[in-house]
């Protein structure tokens, strides 16, 4: 008696594990990134024409506004399997974020196309410009002077 309850209660628990995965199947979603030393306008151009141009891949949404880069990543070993992409890149004041995407391949994918944004970067720009932070620029705390060189408080 008491092993026919043990055997129904594993059961139950198997069944109860295969539906949670089944209706909740946890996403894996890697991501790589890098920090750019080049501007964001060279860093954007540069990740737009590696994908468009140099990978031939489909570019499905941009905007250099907000730089980044949605496309249709297809792989050579992944045969005809098309897969969401995406390049983002934020200004730190101190380089350029740049994060990659492609939710549904092995992180090694995002990984190669990180190497060859900054190889490409590398080549067609040369070395980065060195950059000043933002926070070389004196802040207008309260001993700031207004127009006519008075206080302004």
């Amino acid at each position: 008696m008491h092993r026919r309850w043990m055997l129904r209660a594993g059961f139950a628990s198997l069944a109860a594990a295969v539906t949670c995965a089944v209706l909740f199947p946890a996403r894996v979603e890697a991501q790589a990134n890098f920090d750019s030393p080049y501007t964001l306008a060279q860093t954007y151009n540069a990740a737009l024409r590696l994908v468009r141009v140099d990978m031939g891949l489909t570019v499905t949404e941009k905007d250099p506004g907000v730089a980044y880069v949605l496309f249709e990543y297809k792989s050579t070993e992944s045969g005809t399997r098309v897969v969401p992409g995406s390049i983002q890149m934020l200004d730190t004041g101190h380089s350029i974020k740049v994060v990659v995407q492609l939710g549904q391949m092995p992180r090694y994918h995002e990984q190669v196309l990180i190497d060859s944004l900054a190889k490409k970067l590398r080549e067609e720009y040369g070395d980065p410009a060195p950059r000043s932070s933002r926070r070389d620029t004196p802040d207008a705390g309260l001993d700031a002077s207004g127009p006519w060189g008075e206080s302004i408080w």
